[in-house]
């Protein structure tokens, strides 16, 4: 059958009969010739000459047909075609000739090829349009979802700076403190040393009892514990406002630390400082919690450049 896919367009040779009947004429001549030479009359048999019965003759293969949809072919190309498209495997040769498309036949085979290519593509385009708004979808869900998280991530540094600087803070008070309590000992030790007798020792006393005292009064001085936290509204320089709350006992650095994280008026040194009362705070004033600076239960904060 590759053969004569391949030599489609080429015309076939004889059947076997035809040739073996050619043959046979051959045959014959040489045996006429040779009787005449000889002066020999014989007679020509009648099976030598007589011509191949009808039904006996191959036909040539005109067309290759499908067994399984009787569809004709004349070409290898739409044979591997209609194989690929059908899945039909089952090919025979046939006599049959495949007919040529009318003019009627072409504009409506032409018609319907373009019709199934313009639904091709409309079915496309659906397809490429929804995949497009997934993607667009996924974009923006992903994009919110990296907001939320670079935001949540944000807040939870500013906790943990918040956190770190209240502990080191807390440690250095403590660490002072022992310093005090240690310095207050020794004074005693040396006291009880070399002075035990003498009448200084009330004087001496004197002195260190008001020296402790003034170390409480700020104790006293605290606001009310009812404010246990504060709100404040941070105005920055280009006139939009940050509002968030403290906790009342958080130094001012906290302050300015959300300050620099979420400002929207550029970068640049800044100061803090309040209107009612007038007041712009020193770098001292950092350290020092919320409710001591009188910014509680809420306040406004006025952020401003600094040269």
């Amino acid at each position: 059958m590759e053969w004569l896919l391949a030599h489609a367009d080429e015309v076939l040779p004889t059947v076997p009969i035809a040739a073996s009947g050619d043959a046979n004429t051959q045959l014959l001549e040489g045996s006429t010739e040779q009787g005449n030479q000889d002066g020999d009359s014989g007679e020509i048999t009648k099976n030598d000459t007589e011509e191949p019965e009808e039904g006996t003759v191959n036909t040539l293969a005109k067309s290759l047909k499908c067994n399984e949809c009787s569809r004709l072919f004349v070409s290898q190309l739409e044979i591997e075609f209609h194989a690929a498209k059908s899945g039909h495997n089952s090919f025979s040769e046939s006599s049959e000739e495949k007919k040529p498309l009318t003019e009627e036949e072409k504009r409506e085979q032409l018609k319907r090829i373009e019709e199934k290519m313009r639904q091709k593509r409309q079915e496309r385009e659906v397809t490429e349009k929804k995949e497009a708004l997934e993607r667009e979808k996924l974009r923006i869900r992903s994009g919110k979802e990296m907001v939320a998280a670079r935001k949540k991530l944000e807040e939870d540094e500013v906790k943990k700076l918040v956190e770190q600087r209240k502990r080191e803070k807390l440690e250095e008070k403590l660490a002072r403190q022992r310093v005090r309590d240690q310095i207050e000992q020794d004074k005693i030790a040396r006291r009880a040393k070399f002075g035990i007798t003498t009448p200084t020792d009330g004087a001496q006393q004197q002195p260190a009892t008001a020296v402790v005292i003034p170390t409480l009064q700020p104790m006293t001085s605290q606001p009310a514990k009812d404010y246990a936290q504060t709100r404040l509204q941070i105005r920055l320089t280009n006139g939009e406002a940050l509002t968030q709350t403290f906790g009342s006992k958080e130094q001012l650095s906290a302050v300015r630390l959300y300050v620099e994280m979420n400002r929207t008026d550029g970068d640049g040194p800044f100061s803090l400082m309040t209107n009612f009362p007038k007041k712009v705070f020193a770098e001292d004033d950092y350290e020092k919690p919320l409710d001591l600076l009188g910014l509680v239960p809420s306040a406004v904060v006025i952020v401003s450049r600094t040269q």
